[in-house]
């Protein structure tokens, strides 16, 4: 049952404010298979785009959903306002919409959207044909991160976390500071998340990152030890940092991807 917290928001209307990190979607209404993308906390939609447009290129007739989670692409202030559930929320709703459109529907996140992509595979076990995860955030990196709850209380935001990435010129969208009452939130959301990982049996695919100036690589490490798929790999990305989506592993990512949905589906539909 997932975890109800208190004073929760509404995802914002409109579109975001930031040009180029709005939500996107590709794709039939209506397909043997669909693709759920999930970007990471003070991230956007910019940092998964080129991913949906490789899918949509190699294959047109998958559906693609590409949501902005509740208060991202926005000044922090608003980011603060949200919790977890929210962001879980956003991410439910269009994975029940993408269910009811699609024959199988496959579950692709970065960081945060790994965790929740995590998520959804525990609630929805039998729903969900298979998980690729790029540096999935699922426990404490830090041990400052150990000092939240108390640290939420007196201070609003610290410095943004964006944009950990080793291509030279290139940019991640996100949040102008990281507001710490969301960032507790987040670390509560990884306790839920961790609890639950054995109930995960869809196939897993773990692309992780050499060097994370975010994300420790315990966190993929966990992963691939709890959750209950007997079908799991892990890719190392050798040249890109965080946010590798957006780095010199990109095409990488895509091409694993592509090539992991394109032998689950097989099998599946072959059943």
């Amino acid at each position: 049952m997932t975890e109800v917290e208190t004073d929760t928001v509404e995802e914002p209307a409109g579109e975001a404010a930031q040009p180029g990190a709005e939500p996107w979607s590709a794709g039939p209404a209506e397909a043997a298979i669909g693709v759920l993308l999930c970007h990471g906390f003070t991230g956007s939609p910019q940092s998964m785009r080129p991913w949906g447009e490789y899918l949509a290129a190699r294959h047109p007739e998958y559906a693609i959903d590409l949501p902005l989670l509740p208060g991202h692409a926005l000044p922090w202030r608003e980011l603060q306002r949200t919790r977890w559930t929210d962001w879980y929320g956003r991410m439910d709703r269009a994975f029940l919409d993408l269910k009811e459109r699609c024959d199988q529907v496959f579950l692709m996140g970065l960081s945060m959207g790994g965790g929740i992509a995590l998520r959804l595979a525990e609630q929805h076990a039998a729903d969900v044909a298979g998980l690729v995860l790029v540096n999935p955030s699922v426990t404490r990196n830090k041990p400052a991160e150990a000092l939240l709850p108390l640290l939420s209380k007196v201070i609003p935001s610290v410095p943004a976390i964006a944009s950990d990435i080793k291509k030279p010129g290139t940019k991640e969208w996100g949040t102008d500071r990281t507001p710490l009452k969301a960032a507790h939130s987040l670390s509560r959301f990884w306790t839920v998340v961790a609890a639950d990982l054995p109930k995960v049996t869809a196939p897993v695919l773990v692309l992780r990152s050499a060097e994370d100036h975010i994300v420790h690589p315990r966190n993929s490490a966990l992963v691939l030890a709890k959750v209950g798929s007997t079908d799991k790999r892990e890719v190392v990305l050798a040249e890109s940092y965080h946010v590798a989506t957006l780095d010199n592993d990109a095409d990488l990512i895509f091409a694993n991807s592509a090539e992991f949905v394109e032998r689950i589906g097989a099998r599946e539909a072959a059943q």
